[in-house]
């Protein structure tokens, strides 16, 4: 038919442009937030633009879904404004007509929300864990930056080097604090270099002196040394000791049941729900009187975008903490949402007022006329 045909290629466009513009603003935002945790030592710097992809694609369910729902709306609301809805519905199609074509067109949108959030997000999730874990475990020498107080790994120790001497393998003005066995050393040395030694990597300082005092002593041991040699890391990266519930494989969630497991679960299949669901509100309130401003059904819109998201969260972590059960949320939260979009619908699609919609004879009547 030319206007399902028509109307999918208005939305395409409209739904293209819309996706460019909130992945920009998102990656925007991202890139910002990923600096930040980046100076705060969360990740290395090197590898801030691959966390901002990941972190991107974590964000893709909810921009496809937030895309389709502006586009559809948009372009009805222009389509009423413009009389083709009336157009529409003056040839004997009802509101109720429109949704097919629109299905049609967003169960592409659909399926790639499910591959994302059932297979994709948890990926990402563990891709960004271990980057963190990572660039935590890192040795203590990596740690050391040329004019900066660096803490070690294990926290017992804090190293300055004035200056580098050559790539991070040696450095002039060596200082360092060491507090271990209820003693507390202070090192200083003129150079250093790092040796990888059977026992692991060792940092070797050259003319220096070292200062030992015991914790409940005022006694002071002061020694001067050639050569002096302490132990800065091990050369292999330990296994993460948790895995977080959001890194889990769909799988591995269904195979373990537990309350957050089940809470992960209804987020994932949540965003599948919630983007189905948009489809229904957004033929329900995408109708607009030329006499009104365009922006009030796309700021409403917008606003029960949030609202529904916020509901999602909620209902996860009433799930972690046993007040719901999965069942009764998907079941409360999407099913309600469902029944009240083709309420709202039917409200459109037969002309009727809310109090008319609650009426048995009023409905019969109207649909006998439909």
């Amino acid at each position: 038919m030319l206007f399902h045909s028509s109307l999918r290629k208005e939305l395409s466009r409209s739904f293209g442009a819309t996706l460019i513009v909130l992945v920009t603003v998102v990656m925007t935002m991202t890139l910002i937030r990923t600096l930040g945790m980046a100076s705060r030592g969360s990740f290395n710097p090197s590898d801030v633009m691959l966390v901002m992809g990941y972190i991107v694609l974590a964000y893709m369910p909810t921009l496809l879904t937030l895309g389709l729902f502006i586009a559809i709306i948009s372009t009805l609301s222009r389509m009423y404004r413009d009389s083709e809805m009336v157009i529409w519905l003056s040839s004997g199609q009802g509101l109720s007509a429109v949704v097919w074509p629109l299905l049609r067109f967003a169960w592409p949108v659909f399926a790639v929300v499910a591959g994302l959030a059932l297979v994709i997000l948890p990926w990402t999730n563990l891709r960004i864990e271990e980057l963190k874990n990572q660039y935590e475990q890192r040795g203590d020498l990596e740690r050391v930056e040329p004019g900066q107080f660096q803490e070690s790994a294990d926290g017992k120790r804090v190293f300055f080097i004035d200056k580098e001497v050559s790539a991070a393998q040696g450095g002039a003005n060596v200082f360092v604090v060491t507090t271990e066995e209820g003693k507390e050393t202070v090192t200083s040395a003129r150079s250093g270099r790092v040796e990888t030694l059977p026992t692991g990597r060792f940092l070797m300082l050259d003319k220096g002196q070292r200062l030992e005092r015991a914790k409940d002593s005022a006694e002071i041991k002061v020694s001067n040394f050639e050569q002096y040699g302490i132990q800065i890391g091990q050369d292999a990266l330990e296994v993460m000791n948790f895995v977080p519930v959001n890194t889990r494989t769909t799988a591995a969630l269904l195979d373990n049941p537990s309350p957050a497991h089940w809470a992960e679960l209804s987020w994932r299949l949540g965003l599948i729900l919630i983007s189905f669901n948009f489809v229904l509100i957004a033929v329900s309130v995408s109708s607009v009187n030329p006499r009104v401003a365009r922006s009030t059904n796309l700021v409403f819109a917008l606003f029960t975008f949030v609202f529904y998201y916020n509901l999602l969260g909620l209902g996860q972590n009433m799930i972690a903490t046993g007040k719901f059960s999965f069942v009764q949320l998907m079941l409360g939260l999407h099913g309600s949402v469902f029944v009240l979009a083709l309420l709202m619908l039917a409200k459109h699609h037969l002309n009727l007022q809310w109090r008319e919609l609650f009426s048995l004879s009023r409905w019969r009547s109207k649909v006998a006329a439909a």
